[in-house]
């Protein structure tokens, strides 16, 4: 340790990580410097260490900062299990949205490097793809010691997960977080909305409703998670392909693959995705309990549906307006324009 070097700031192998990819699209960190060495040797040039060091938040914001999806390698003992816990500590305030931590305890006896000597890295690679979301770590090691079957377990489980749920960042992630938590402890998750009084139930309408556009297709596509069949009572209706809106193109994926293959489960759905980034929180919303019936994710999903159609004519109206006044409109353009500036009056947008 001196002015310059602190071993809790470095990563070994790092700048060969850097040197060997253009593009990293993921970090492996692993114990031991000797792991780096055969992972790399044997094709997979992702591989990292820290110094000898627990993994330290300055570790954790130097990951993310190199690669979007960071896996643990540990063994499997319990020493790998308390550096797998003292590493999500460390991740856990820097989880923003687009990012993904996963953590994979190898056999006893067994490490990367004898791992991928033995198996290869195509195998190594594959182990990668079976590794623990951090949501699914972070609840198992957290209920690992409690039974959650009494008040008094529920409540030692909420006492512990709040504070550390306190730390991730506003996003999408954080709130799926507080929502399992509320699933597990009946306490609604820290969520403010879930402690107000309850509303009395009234009909979905057809009108834009003043929910987040993020929302509304985190909403379709949790609902699809839970009962895909649902996507067949739309018949193949779903016009809003090019709409600029996180999430849709996931959406129009996911009502294709039901299409095709109308028999699919929420297993084999989620199965579709894996590798992919998007596999951590399709694994999230499947394991949401949704309130409601058939019936009413029917409608949720037909509303929803609905006001995204809606929301690209408004996308469109606003391009064409745009386009109207840099450069003119053509007689095809002043066409599409009258069409939708009748088909908005008469959804009264």
């Amino acid at each position: 340790e001196t002015a310059l070097f602190h071993k809790g700031r470095e990563l070994y192998g790092l700048w060969q990580v850097r040197q060997a990819n253009q593009k990293i699209e993921r970090l492996i960190v692993v114990e031991g410097y000797m792991d780096v060495v055969s992972l790399f040797q044997f094709g997979v040039t992702q591989a990292v260490a820290t110094l000898g060091t627990a993994t330290t938040p300055d570790h954790a914001e130097l990951l993310f900062r190199n690669a979007p999806d960071v896996f643990f390698c540990f063994d499997g003992d319990a020493a790998g299990r308390r550096a797998g816990w003292k590493a999500l500590e460390s991740v856990l305030p820097r989880m923003k949205d687009g990012r993904q931590a996963f953590f994979l305890f190898l056999p006893d006896g067994e490490d990367p490097d004898t791992i991928v000597r033995k198996e290869g890295a195509k195998a190594f690679n594959e182990r990668l793809k079976q590794a623990t979301p951090l949501s699914q770590f972070f609840f198992d090691e957290l209920t690992r010691e409690i039974n959650l079957g009494t008040l008094d377990g529920k409540a030692r489980l909420a006492e512990r997960a709040k504070p550390m749920l306190a730390q991730i960042p506003d996003g999408a992630f954080g709130d799926l977080m507080k929502q399992q938590l509320g699933q597990l402890t009946g306490l609604g998750g820290g969520n403010t909305a879930a402690t107000r009084a309850p509303q009395p139930q009234r009909q979905p309408s057809r009108t834009i409703q003043p929910v987040a556009k993020r929302s509304l297709v985190r909403g379709a596509i949790a609902v699809l998670l839970q009962q895909p069949s649902l996507a067949l009572t739309l018949g193949g209706k779903h016009h809003f392909q090019g709409l600029r809106l996180p999430g849709v193109e996931l959406l129009l994926e996911l009502l294709g693959l039901v299409e095709q293959r109308p028999d699919i489960s929420t297993g084999a759905l989620l199965e579709h995705f894996d590798g992919r980034e998007e596999q951590a929180s399709l694994h999230t919303l499947a394991a949401q309990t949704l309130p409601g019936t058939e019936a009413s994710w029917t409608q949720e999903l037909h509303d929803a549906v609905a006001q995204l159609e809606k929301q690209l004519l408004v996308q469109r109206l606003e391009e064409l307006l745009a386009k109207q006044r840099q450069q003119g409109l053509d007689d095809t353009d002043k066409y599409e324009l009258r069409e939708l500036l009748k088909a908005r009056a008469g959804l009264r947008l």
